[in-house]
């Protein structure tokens, strides 16, 4: 099925499962260092938002395809949807097929983990459909061997992540009801950052682009152990070095909409997503503005909740 087609009505019997697919926020990202096998150690929190994309899924024969409203992003083998549910076929031995349709609304190349909620989305979904051969702990293993961001999704709120992202824990409840429900502004430029090249920038401003683990430790329980530790206080980004470096119209504006508004912006994962803490009252049409003013009219712009 070629991007850009959706279902057609040949299984009229099983109608799709629509799940959705959010985007997740990281508010704080530490990168540790380098692994032997080429990935970074990482200490972060990220949460997931109420905004993103949506995933249906139709029983079909016995292979899987995948189609999406977006025709930048590939409906290949590469897609990590086909991925997962290879993956998923393997760690189960299930034998049946599926086609999936992606609703795109999360860029690529924004560092808000698009792809990987798209493929954990397909993973429960399949799960789902297939009698749940998969016990939690299973659907995690085979999630962290789709993608390091993919196990985050599983959770369903905020979570604090180890490893190369795949070793995740829930937050203790007092620490996530000061995440879950917070407004968000979440806003991105036309271009993306590649996640590739953004670690290995990183890497080689090795070791002073490395923040050490118990130093990252500290800082995130020093937060979570506070609870009148106000949310901006987390926030962090070890990759926005390297990415500001080489895209220096993020910096600007997050400067600008600090002096202009008062507000709290930081970038996501790697870029080049960014997002700002929002006061519940708080009027985004003037921040909105002075973004696609900075940005032009192609920069995208969500006024969001924390899931």
């Amino acid at each position: 099925m070629a991007c850009g087609r959706f279902f057609t009505d040949d299984h009229p019997a099983v109608p799709p499962t629509t799940l959705q697919a959010p985007a997740k926020v990281n508010l704080f990202l530490a990168v540790t260092g380098r692994r032997p096998d080429g990935f970074h150690d990482i200490v972060s929190v990220a949460a997931p938002l109420a905004w993103g994309d949506s995933l249906a899924m139709e029983p079909a024969g016995a292979s899987f395809t995948v189609a999406c409203d977006d025709p930048a992003v590939p409906c290949d083998a590469s897609n990590l949807v086909i991925r997962a549910a290879g993956a998923f076929a393997e760690a189960s031995g299930w034998r049946g097929g599926a086609r999936f349709s992606i609703a795109k609304r999360i860029p690529p190349g924004a560092g808000l983990g698009g792809a990987s909620s798209d493929a954990v989305s397909a993973l429960v979904a399949l799960n789902a459909h297939a009698g749940a051969p998969l016990d939690a702990a299973a659907l995690a293993r085979v999630a962290a061997a789709v993608g390091s961001d993919c196990p985050l999704f599983l959770a369903g709120g905020p979570v604090a992540m180890r490893g190369r992202g795949e070793r995740v824990e829930r937050l203790a409840d007092a620490a996530s009801r000061r995440i879950r429900g917070a407004r968000v502004l979440v806003f991105k430029p036309a271009f993306p950052v590649a996640t590739p090249w953004a670690y290995a920038a990183l890497a080689a401003e090795s070791p002073e682009g490395y923040v050490a683990a118990g130093e990252a430790e500290a800082r995130l329980s020093a937060w979570v152990g506070d609870a009148q530790a106000p949310l901006g206080r987390l926030l962090f980004n070890s990759m926005e070095r390297p990415v500001f470096a080489k895209y220096p119209a993020i910096p600007v504006l997050l400067d600008a909409l600090r002096e202009r508004f008062g507000v709290r912006s930081r970038m996501s994962g790697s870029g080049s997503a960014c997002y700002a803490l929002l006061g519940e009252d708080a009027d985004a049409s003037p921040l909105a503005e002075a973004i696609r003013q900075a940005w032009g009219a192609a920069a995208l712009v969500v006024d969001t909740r924390f899931a």
